[in-house]
């Protein structure tokens, strides 16, 4: 398979640095940035897939309130039972599930 030619700018201390640790690891520097390059890539599709679900959910949610108006602090803003089990749901999945859910308006946990 043909082999494609990528060309890096780096600045001296830097560059230094990676032929250092490339010879330490008994690798040619192209070597080296491939190898590293690689595990980067594996590392990102792991955190990607293993988030994949709480991101759907998350860009769900998004979509859903930009059909929504503003709670007026004022009245409120009181949530249906549906609206409610939607937000424990959410808790429980940015919390856990055995870690209480705040009681009351502005509340942090």
């Amino acid at each position: 398979m043909a082999k494609v030619r990528i060309s890096i700018s780096l600045e001296p201390d830097v560059a230094e640095r990676v032929r250092s640790h490339a010879d330490r690891a008994g690798m040619d520097v192209s070597s080296y940035f491939v190898n590293a390059a690689i595990r980067q890539m594996a590392e990102t599709d792991l955190a990607e897939a293993e988030f994949a679900d709480i991101d759907a959910l998350i860009a769900d949610s998004e979509e859903r309130a930009e059909h929504h108006e503003p709670l007026d602090e004022a009245d409120g803003g009181s949530l249906s039972a549906s609206e409610s089990r939607e937000v424990d749901e959410a808790m429980r999945l940015v919390h856990g599930s055995g870690e209480p859910r705040p009681q009351s308006r502005g509340e942090v946990a």
